[in-house]
C-alpha cells in the first residue's frame, strides 16, 4: 500500500502558532520534506525543528528565488519525484509549509503533482494575514465588509484601482515593491489608515504606521489598510 502525504501548515513563524495536529504529525513522521532556498537553511524546518524526530529521513526541495516560473517548477518536479518514491514504498511523508498550504503556500505545487496518484491530507495553518492583523491590533473586516488580498508585485495602476475599490486591504509580498505601494497609498490619501508589519510573530518583528516604515522591506512583510466603512467599535 502507498503511504499518505501530509501537507502541514506551520503558521507564520512562531512555533507555538502551529496546530496540535501539525505538531503531532511532525513528531511521528518517518519522512519529512520541506522547501529551502539555495545556500540557506529552511524557514519551514526552523519552525518545526523541535518536533522533527532525529530518526526522520529529510527531503530538501531547493527552490530558486526567481521571478521566472520555470526554475521553481523544475524544483517541484524533482521534489515530487523524491516524495513519490517514499510514498510508493509505503511510507507516509510529512511536507512542511510556512503559513497555510493553500494560501500562497509552496505545498500546492506538490499537491498538484501528487494528489492524483496518492492520498493527500492538508492540515491548515495560521495565515500570515491573520498573524499580521493580530500583531497590529487591526480587525480585518466587520459585518458585511469585504477583504481584498493583493500581491505587492502587481503593476502600479492595477494596485491603485483595486485599493480604491476595496474596503479592507492586505498587501502581501511587499519587499522591494514598498516604494511603489507607498506611493499608491499616499496618492489615495490613505497613508494614515495603513499599517506596516514585517516578520510577524518572530523576534525581529516590526509593526508601525506605514508612514514610519523603513525604506527597505523584507520579503516577509505586509501592509494592512482598512477604510472603516463598517466600524466595528
Amino acid at each position: 500500500m502507498n503511504g499518505t502525504l501530509y501537507g502541514i501548515g506551520l503558521g507564520p513563524g512562531d512555533p507555538e502558532l502551529m496546530t496540535l495536529k501539525a505538531a503531532r504529525l511532525i513528531a511521528s513522521a518517518a519522512v519529512v520534506a520541506y522547501p529551502k532556498l539555495a545556500n540557506a537553511d529552511s524557514f519551514a524546518r526552523r519552525i518545526a525543528a523541535d518536533h522533527i524526530p532525529a530518526t526522520a529521513k529529510e527531503i530538501e526541495i531547493e527552490v530558486p528565488m526567481s521571478t521566472l516560473r520555470e526554475p521553481a517548477q523544475a524544483a517541484y518536479d524533482v521534489g515530487a519525484l523524491a516524495i513519490a518514491a517514499e510514498l510508493s514504498s509505503g511510507r507516509d511523508v510529512v511536507c512542511l509549509c510556512e503559513g497555510d498550504p493553500f494560501f500562497y503556500g509552496s505545498f500546492m505545487y506538490l499537491f498538484a503533482r501528487l494528489s492524483d496518484d496518492f492520498e493527500v491530507e492538508v492540515v491548515p495553518g495560521v495565515t500570515s494575514i491573520s498573524a499580521c492583523a493580530a500583531r497590529a491590533g487591526m480587525p480585518l473586516a466587520a459585518r458585511n465588509e469585504r477583504l481584498t488580498v493583493l500581491p505587492g508585485p502587481l503593476p502600479e495602476e492595477e494596485l491603485r484601482a483595486r485599493i480604491e475599490a476595496a474596503e479592507s486591504v492586505a498587501i502581501m509580498k511587499v519587499g522591494r515593491h514598498l516604494p511603489k505601494i507607498r506611493s499608491v497609498i499616499s496618492a489615495l490619501e490613505l497613508t494614515d489608515q495603513a499599517v506596516y508589519i514585517s516578520h510577524a510573530s518572530l523576534p525581529n518583528e516590526t509593526v508601525c504606521p506605514l508612514a514610519d516604515a523603513p525604506e527597505d522591506a523584507p520579503y516577509f512583510s505586509m501592509i494592512i489598510l482598512t477604510k472603516g466603512a463598517d466600524p466595528w467599535l
